[in-house]
């Protein structure tokens, strides 16, 4: 299946859009954007110049997403949520002219397989929210979110662990944890949690951490 997209969507003929994606009214896809496969990028949402997206990925209306960030497969965007780029904004240099892309070093956010951004939030990069972590609604992030994190508040900090359902999880005692919806068993060790058995759902599009070099399927319609 081919992706959909509406008339009035704004997408760059150089972005690559996965099949089965829909893009909604009035959103903006920029140039050498890559879109995976069955995601739906909501009315008025922004994608920028060769921002890369995952498979079955949403943004909500109006999710911002500046370059270059990196969405790995099953991320959630919540409307009017924001992917800042620029850690130093100035609309000038020191001198008063106009900044120009030669003026300034693009820093990404880049969110881990699963992971879900609230309504309104902010993650001012660079930031990275790990696999299937949550960050609560108008909450702003400064700082990288461990997996599983349940993170709220200005600045974010971590108030729970949830798992891959979404849902906190249990504490059963001596530093583990289990979903109450799918009872998947979880371990925490020096702050850091962990699955239990193999991974949950593992990602098509990875980062490299040491490179930050992304491995992209050919999700092209």
């Amino acid at each position: 299946m081919s992706a959909r997209i509406e008339p009035s969507a704004d997408v760059a003929d150089a972005a690559s859009i996965g099949a089965g994606t829909l893009v909604w009214h009035l959103a903006q896809i920029r140039e050498k954007a890559v879109v995976g496969r069955d995601c739906i990028i909501g009315r008025g949402a922004y994608v920028g110049p060769g921002v890369q997206i995952g498979d079955r990925c949403k943004l909500q209306n109006y999710a911002l997403v500046y370059e270059p960030a990196v969405l790995e497969d099953g991320v959630f965007v919540g409307p009017a949520a924001v992917f800042t780029n620029d850690y130093y904004p100035r609309a000038v240099t020191s001198e008063g002219t106009l900044k120009s892309g030669d003026d300034w070093q693009a820093v990404a956010v880049t969110c881990r397989t699963g992971a879900s951004i609230g309504a309104r939030a902010v993650c001012v990069a660079p930031v990275t929210i790990g696999r299937w972590a949550m960050v609560a609604a108008g909450s702003v992030v400064t700082k990288d979110v461990p997996d599983f994190a349940l993170v709220a508040g200005v600045p974010a900090r971590r108030i729970r662990w949830v798992g891959p359902a979404g849902l906190p999880l249990e504490d059963v005692g001596g530093g583990r944890y289990r979903c109450p919806s799918d009872h998947t068993e979880f371990v925490e060790e020096d702050g850091v949690l962990r699955e239990l058995g193999q991974p949950v759902y593992p990602s098509a599009r990875k980062v490299d951490p040491a490179t930050d070099e992304v491995t992209v399927p050919n999700s092209a319609s």
